[in-house]
C-alpha cells in the first residue's frame, strides 16, 4: 500500500546499483594500492565496475521514471534556473546532480574500459591487453592511471554535496537512496513516485544478467595462464 506522506524516489535496481558501485570502486581503489597478489582482486572489481556501468546505461533508458536520462538530464538553462532557485524540487536528480551522474557513468566507464587493455609491466594484464599488443597496452595503462584523480575529484565533490544538502537544505539524500522515500512534503505538489514493482525489478534482473554475461564473454578472453 503506497503512504501519500512519502515519495518512492529511487526503485530498489537503482538503489542496489549505486551501493554496490561505491563497494566496487573503493575495493578497486584500495586493492590497487596495496598492489601484489591483491591486483587480482583490483580486476575483479574493475570488471564488476564494468557490468554496473553497462546495467545503468541501459536502466537510464528502459528503467522507473526517476533513473531515466530522459528525465534528469537537462540543458543549461535548467540548471541556471535550478541554481537560481526558481525550480521546485522534483524526485529524482536535480539538474546540477544530473552532470554528476552523467561524469561518473562516463568517468568509470572509460576506467573500466581502458582497464581491460591495461598492465602492470609485472604479471598482470587486462584481458584484452594481448589483442592491442604491448605498446598499445601501455599508452592505455597511462590513460586508466589518468583517470584515477578526476574519479578521486568527482567522488569527493560528490560527498561534499551531500553533506551541503543535509546541513543547508535539510534533506536526506543519503537516507533516501538507502530506503528509496523521502517526504512528499520536500516536493512540488504533484510529485510522482517511482514506479518500483515486482515487475520493474525482474526487468532489472534480466539486464543485470545479460551487462554480467558481456563481462563474462570479454574476460574468458584472458590467457588461462594469467591465472
Amino acid at each position: 500500500m503506497s503512504n501519500p506522506s512519502k515519495i518512492r524516489v529511487w526503485d530498489l535496481p537503482t538503489r542496489l546499483f549505486h551501493w554496490l558501485l561505491v563497494i566496487c570502486v573503493i575495493g578497486a581503489f584500495v586493492t590497487i594500492k596495496v598492489g601484489g597478489l591483491w591486483t587480482e582482486y583490483h580486476l575483479l572489481f574493475g570488471y564488476a565496475v564494468l557490468g554496473l556501468i553497462l546495467f545503468r546505461i541501459v536502466w537510464g533508458f528502459v528503467g522507473s521514471s526517476h533513473a531515466r536520462f530522459a528525465r534528469f538530464v537537462r540543458g543549461p538553462r535548467a540548471i541556471a534556473a535550478y541554481l537560481g532557485g526558481a525550480m521546485p524540487r522534483t524526485p529524482g536528480h536535480n539538474p546540477l546532480g544530473a552532470l554528476s551522474a552523467v561524469a561518473m557513468i562516463l568517468l568509470l566507464g572509460y576506467q573500466a574500459v581502458t582497464g581491460l587493455f591495461a598492465n602492470d609491466d609485472i604479471f598482470t594484464e587486462g584481458p584484452l591487453a594481448g589483442l592491442v599488443g604491448k605498446d598499445w597496452s601501455d599508452r592505455l595503462t597511462g590513460l586508466h592511471k589518468l583517470d584515477e584523480l578526476p574519479i578521486l575529484i568527482l567522488v569527493g565533490l560528490h560527498v561534499l554535496a551531500i553533506v551541503w544538502y543535509r546541513v543547508a537544505k535539510k534533506q536526506k539524500l543519503t537516507r533516501a537512496m538507502i530506503t528509496g522515500d523521502a517526504p512528499a512534503e520536500e516536493f512540488a505538489a504533484g510529485a510522482d513516485s517511482a514506479r518500483d514493482t515486482a515487475g520493474t525489478r525482474l526487468l532489472a534482473l534480466v539486464i543485470a544478467a545479460a551487462a554480467a554475461a558481456v563481462v563474462y564473454g570479454i574476460v574468458s578472453l584472458r590467457p588461462a595462464a594469467m591465472f
